[in-house]
């Protein structure tokens, strides 16, 4: 028999000092949201099964956990993921003609773990812009992204740009089912060279070249004139590069020093994406610290094609990424009765002070927190001492 307080494979408590740091980043990250004119949603935990898995593709129906409604006998699933609930607010409970920024953050639940030491329950924080179908809005989502992982502390981070339009117009006219995609798609995130030339065996000799093409077009910004020159002329290729090189432009100019990289064959999110797609690395981690890009179809489903752009990011693992922050100074005060005594602890938490009081017993146990000061009596007056 299990032991009862053993947690489900992949599930575990937070504790003090790590429940601390995620909270303030979460704080930090929510008013930086702000400060770029999101506006803050709380979308349920759980939903009806068709609301959330609606227009998402076959990945995140996998992840979802599933149950039945008691009240009403339908299937509901616990969210894997927070932007099709975005989408379906922007889509219906708004109704906003204009653009609309939307952040949010809470847990969400999935039913296998993207690696070996990831959670099945990320605590996700995104941005969405709905309602712009301009490079603006990427940018500007962009630009968010880089911002929450320079306030989380993080350093020589990588931003890697991609364009979901790449490959669909090295396929051109050619139309794939969807187990020839998803082979394709393996194919060309392994860089397997021999499984991509045998998938296409039946395809047109400009389309096997230009698949093959796509395999070495990873690096620096100049991959992009490679990729103009390697890949066959098609419009969806030529907006996807002029997008990515507008992009590219933008940010070097902005923020000097910034590491851009470019996988062409990178279609992580090819069956949601519709444009530029982007995920940001930071040393420490092999995955993405986030992940983001336009998603236009997103509300197609809800009965509103909005143009949609964004990122999420699990705040557990960007926490256990940033660097220790010092704890919060705090002031040690003994416990008792005297109005005086009371009087000056309640006064110095209306001030926003952290204030611990001994308990009777406990005078010789180690601090819990940071206590630089201690509220002592001087004549009649309580006063702070530094420690």
């Amino acid at each position: 028999m299990a032991s009862a307080w053993l947690l489900p494979e992949h599930i575990a408590d937070v504790l003090p000092s790590q429940a601390r740091r995620i909270e303030e980043l979460r704080r930090e990250l929510l008013d930086m949201a702000r400060s770029y004119g999101c506006e803050l949603v709380m979308p349920p935990l759980l939903e009806h099964l068709e609301s959330l898995l609606s227009g998402t593709g076959h990945a995140l129906d996998l992840q979802t956990f599933k149950l039945v409604d008691q009240l009403s006998g339908r299937s509901l699933g616990l969210r894997a993921d927070t932007t099709p609930q975005a989408a379906r607010i922007d889509a219906h409970l708004l109704n906003r003609t204009g653009v609309t920024r939307l952040c949010y953050c809470g847990p969400v639940l999935h039913t296998r773990p993207a690696g070996l030491q990831s959670t099945r329950e990320p605590l996700q924080f995104g941005i969405e812009i709905f309602g712009h179908a301009g490079l603006e809005a990427d940018l500007e989502v962009q630009e968010m992204a880089l911002d929450a992982v320079q306030r989380a502390g993080l350093t020589h981070t990588t931003l890697d740009l991609g364009d979901a339009r790449l490959v669909r117009g090295v396929l051109g006219d050619v139309a794939l089912n969807a187990t020839a995609m998803q082979d394709l798609v393996a194919a060309l995130a392994t860089k397997d060279a021999a499984a991509l030339n045998d998938l296409g065996q039946a395809l047109p000799a400009v389309v096997r070249q230009g698949l093959q093409n796509l395999l070495s077009l990873y690096g620096g910004v100049e991959v992009l004139t490679l990729a103009r020159q390697q890949l066959p002329s098609h419009p969806l290729i030529t907006s996807a590069l002029d997008d990515l090189q507008f992009l590219a432009a933008h940010l070097q100019q902005t923020h000097a020093g910034i590491r851009l990289g470019f996988d062409l064959a990178d279609l992580t999110g090819y069956a949601y994406y519709s444009g530029v797609r982007f995920a940001l690395y930071a040393e420490g981690s092999s995955d993405a610290v986030l992940r983001g890009g336009r998603y236009d179809e997103v509300g197609a489903v809800f009965g509103r094609r909005r143009p949609a752009v964004g990122f999420s990011l699990d705040l557990k693992t960007l926490e256990a990424l940033s660097p220790p922050t010092p704890l919060r100074a705090a002031v040690r005060a003994p416990w008792g009765e005297a109005a005086g005594l009371r009087a000056a602890v309640r006064e110095l938490r209306a001030a926003g002070e952290t204030v611990v009081c001994v308990l009777p017993g406990h005078e010789h146990e180690g601090d819990e927190f940071n206590c630089d000061r201690e509220l002592v009596q001087l004549d009649t007056q309580w006063v702070l001492r530094a420690l």
